[in-house]
């Protein structure tokens, strides 16, 4: 069973195409002319072991707003559509992830019941060229857009680059845990028998 996905979304504002395998070894390709986004989304898949082919155009002559949630978007829906009915997998993770003085924890659950509490104290506005607060509305919209349930907290830290590298790894650990397929599981690892 190949859990693969291709999705592509054209608005005004952006031009997004998203290529995913789950069951990959970490490969990435990232524009997004973003750096320190492409840096971030580098890292993610690099940790969830997954392959993944970001293309973003976007108006980033204003700002990079659209361009980071309208990718957090597509990202979410190509998790989605490559998992399929989410069959025999482990659906739960949890990664926690140092980076030098900073520690996140990410928590997450393939339920297809969105959600987003997110607790990551950044201090300062921008971090690269990247508006500090757009890590937020881009888990916000991979959430939404994927079906998950997903906790995000930094439990110390005060470098802003260390803050948001553990987190974007935390988030890739954690997927990575919960995408695994158990042969025990019979269908979907729910009692109701539908995620």
């Amino acid at each position: 069973m190949e859990r693969k996905s291709e999705i592509n979304r054209k608005t005004s504002e952006t031009e997004i195409s998203v290529k995913l395998n789950i069951d990959g070894t970490g490969n990435s390709r990232v524009e997004t002319g973003i750096g320190f986004f492409d840096h971030m989304l580098a890292l993610m898949v690099k940790h969830a072991l997954i392959d993944m082919e970001v293309s973003v155009k976007g108006d980033i002559h204003v700002d990079e707003h659209h361009s980071v949630e309208d990718a957090g978007i597509v990202i979410g829906q190509a998790i989605s559509a490559a998992l399929g009915s989410k069959e025999m997998i482990t659906r739960y993770g949890t990664a926690f992830v140092p980076m030098d003085e900073a520690l996140a924890m990410v928590s997450l659950d393939l339920s297809s019941r969105p959600f987003l509490y997110f607790d990551v104290p950044f201090s300062r506005a921008k971090i690269g060229e990247m508006e500090s607060e757009m890590i937020e509305e881009f888990f916000r919209a991979v959430s939404v857009h994927a079906g998950i349930t997903l906790h995000i907290k930094m439990l110390h830290g005060k470098n802003n680059h260390h803050m948001a590298e553990a987190v974007f790894k935390a988030f890739g650990q954690a997927l990575r845990r919960a995408v695994l397929i158990d042969e025990r599981i019979q269908g979907v690892f729910s009692t109701k028998g539908v995620l």
